[in-house]
């Protein structure tokens, strides 16, 4: 009959496996270990340790004050709007973007280096049937359109007189 193999496992030592690795840790991490200590001494020569320590000896007046400023009604608004804002933003692409932030200082360097030349109708008008000014125009014309939209289908929350024109 087969004899069973004896298996004899040494008992483990956490602590000796962890002095271990900790002897090893300065070869094995050393560029790391000295860059934390660079980023130590920076924070400390700025002053940030500082400031640190400074907020968590202060925690309990910090949390009071931030908890009784965040249950106000301006601040429940404040921050449904960052989040509605979020949303909004991320739907957006940023081409987009470029292509409005891009137009504002030209737009400001057209119309300011021309300040004394003087603005006739039909130089307005002429400007107007440019493509890209119909274009820009039909753009407008479409977030009027929708924000109209969205203004009649969102509830008024003024109340009635102070809508009234």
């Amino acid at each position: 009959m087969a004899q069973p193999i004896p298996l004899e496992v040494a008992p483990r030592n956490p602590r000796e496996e962890l002095r271990a690795r900790l002897e090893r840790a300065p070869e094995e991490h050393a560029e790391a270990v000295l860059a934390a200590y660079e980023l130590l001494q920076v924070m400390h020569d700025q002053g940030v340790l500082d400031i640190l320590r400074g907020a968590i000896s202060a925690r309990e007046e910090i949390l009071g004050t931030l908890a009784e400023n965040a249950s106000t009604p301006e601040a429940i608004r404040a921050i449904r709007n960052l989040l509605f804002w979020r949303r909004i933003l991320g739907s957006i692409e940023p081409e987009w973007f470029r292509g409005i932030f891009q137009a504002i200082p030209e737009g400001i360097a057209l119309a300011t280096a021309e300040r004394n030349k003087p603005v006739s109708l039909f130089s307005l008008l002429r400007r107007l049937t440019d493509k890209d000014s119909l274009r820009g125009l039909a753009a407008a014309m479409d977030f009027l359109q929708t924000f109209g939209r969205h203004l009649l289908s969102a509830e008024n929350p003024l109340p009635p007189s102070s809508t009234q024109l």
